[in-house]
This record gives C-alpha cells, structure tokens and sequence, in this order.
C-alpha cells in the first residue's frame, strides 16, 4: 500500500529542487497535493507532470493571505490537509559587514515568516484531525557560515520554530508532528549562480563536494526520500526532531 495513502499535502517552493522531489515523491507513495510556487510557469509545469492528483497554487510564501488562499485551496479540492512542507526559500550570500537591511529582511521574510507562516495555517487547518508539518532548513542552521549571515540566522531560526511548534501542539494535545531537515549543498539549478560565482562548475562542485565528508553533493531525491519518511506513519512517534540529510556536513573538524 502506497504510504501516503489518503493523505492532502501542500508543498511550497515545489516548481523546482527539492520541493519539485518532494511533490513527485509524495504523489508516487499516494498522495493528493497543492504543488506552491510564486513562480506560476514553474509550478503550473510540475503540477501537469503529476497528473490529476495534483494542483498548482500562486503563493508568496511570506503573504498571509497567499497562505489562506492555498489551504482553502487544497481544502476544496481534496477535502482536508494532513501534511505541509515548508520547503520554499532563498539563498543570499554577504557576511554581517556587507548584508544590507533590505537583504536580510528579504531573506527572513521568505526563509523565516514564510515557514511560520506555513506552520500557523497548518496547525489550524489540522486541528484535532492531525498530521505533519516538515520544515526545510539547512546545514547552515547548524554550522553557520560567515559569508551568509543572514541565510545561516534564518534558517536556524526554522529549527527553533520547529521545536515550539512541536511543543505547542504536544501541549495542547493536538496529533500534529513537526520536524525539520537539514539538507546540505544539494545538486539543484538554485546551484547554478553559486556555480557561476565560484568559477563553473567543475572548480565549485569539486569544492562544495569537499564540505562534505561523504566526499560529493547531495540529490534532492534524497531530500525527498527523508521527508517521506517524516510525512508518514512510520514517523509517528518522531516530533520536533532536527535531521540532517548532509553527508555529514555539519561535522566537519575543517
């Protein structure tokens, strides 16, 4: 039996990456789902690939109405929401010297009040009928750069976020689980500026591969893969946890 079965799931950020890996996974193992985006060509493609188990929603992810707007959606379309993936962010480079105000505001406002933002309409729409909440961080989260401070702040805040949600709703008695992972440099075209940036791909790949002590970068079906896992009863008893799918980036000794 599919292991999503039954289950109405929203994914932001699912027009490409790791939320597009996510969303086709998802509905492989059963899955009806709101493939979110703000880029509308992007998502519109993705939720077509997926066939009719699938709709694509316009969502600026830091806009509460946006957000009211997607879980009505997914609500109408297919009668409840038991799983929501705060998947979708941005990536800025610029140290505590060079970041400016409207940098970091940006980058908190997508990274940060977008997945509490998620996290809110989540637990209401769940309530006392249940489900899952996965927050996509960072490796950052756990061992921040000092080229991306803003990012490395924002997504450690996602983790902390995470924790309160899974507390609150374990004191209140609600049956939601939320749990965060925390993916390290993943092969995704978000890559690709970075790969610019660093000299092409061959001398930024072999650099970025070096982060990790598994030796290479990671695929985001392997993302997908652990957010499977999260999304679903095999997962029960596991809330406000912190996992890190980095090919062990986050303890590195160099």
């Amino acid at each position: 039996m599919p292991r999503l079965a039954g289950h109405v799931a929203i994914v932001t950020g699912a027009g490409s990456g790791i939320g597009r890996a996510i969303a086709a996974r998802f509905v492989a193992e059963g899955a009806k789902l709101l493939v979110a985006d703000i880029d509308r060509t992007a998502g519109e493609r993705v939720a077509a690939e997926l066939g009719d188990a699938a709709l694509f929603q316009h969502l600026d992810v830091a806009r509460d109405e946006d957000w009211t707007a997607a879980v009505d959606a997914a609500q109408q379309r297919f009668g409840w929401l038991s799983i929501v993936v705060n998947n979708a962010g941005v990536s800025t480079a610029g140290s505590i010297a060079t970041t400016t105000r409207d940098a970091w505001q940006r980058t908190l406002d997508v990274n940060a009040t977008g997945s509490f933002l998620g996290c809110k309409h989540a637990v209401a729409a769940m309530g006392e009928a249940g489900g899952s909440i996965i927050n996509i961080a960072s490796a950052r989260a756990l061992r921040p750069s000092s080229g991306q401070v803003a990012y490395s702040a924002s997504k450690a805040l996602v983790v902390a976020l995470t924790q309160s949600v899974a507390l609150h709703c374990g004191e209140t008695g609600l049956p939601i689980r939320c749990n965060a992972l925390c993916p390290g440099v993943i092969d995704t075209p978000i890559l690709e500026e970075t790969r610019q940036l660093m000299g092409g791909a061959a001398v930024a790949d072999a650099r970025l591969a070096a982060l990790h002590p598994l030796g290479r970068l990671g695929k985001a079906d392997e993302i997908a893969a652990a957010a499977l896992f999260l999304a679903s009863d095999e997962a029960g008893f596991v809330t406000g946890a912190t996992i890190s799918v980095d090919g062990g980036f986050a303890i590195r000794d160099k």
